[in-house]
């Protein structure tokens, strides 16, 4: 079964693809999808949308984790991975893949045991389980990948 991962935002959207058989699980590939500051609020969105369509249709995952909003400290941040999603989902639907969301909370508790876990604690797990030979860089591509492997039943 192959699974997405993504971390929705505006400026970068991360995405971590896997692999998973009945014996193991294999990293397919992971990355940023990047918007330019500099462009209209559509056409970020449009950017996000195509990029993604671009994923989906290299790789075809059977399900796409996303991660959910989880703060509202800043609600202009909030409201620009809220319009993220919105592509995100949409686009996901559109092409038919079954989507499960998940809290950051959810996801550090699946990955590193507890809720509470640092950024640089999860990504070390995301290394140890994935067999990475090196902590996946950017984070939203880190966080995307923690995201698939919640999606995986290898926890």
């Amino acid at each position: 079964m192959i699974i997405l991962g993504l971390d929705p935002g505006l400026a970068t959207t991360g995405y971590g693809l896997i692999k998973t058989t009945k014996k193991d699980i294999a990293v397919l590939d992971w990355g940023i999808i990047e918007t330019e500051k500099k462009i209209s609020l559509e056409q970020r969105l449009e950017t996000i949308h195509h990029d993604l369509t671009n994923l989906l249709m290299k790789y075809r995952p059977e399900i796409a984790v996303v991660e959910s909003i989880f703060f509202a400290k800043n609600v202009k941040t909030a409201l620009s991975v809220a319009h993220a999603r919105g592509v995100v989902l949409l686009t996901l639907k559109l092409q038919k893949v079954k989507i499960l969301e998940l809290t950051p909370l959810q996801v550090k508790s699946r990955i590193a045991g507890y809720g509470s876990a640092s950024k640089q604690q999860v990504q070390y797990m995301v290394k140890k389980l994935l067999k990475l030979n090196s902590l996946p860089k950017p984070d939203d591509a880190a966080d995307a990948l923690a995201l698939a492997f919640c999606g995986s039943n290898k926890h």
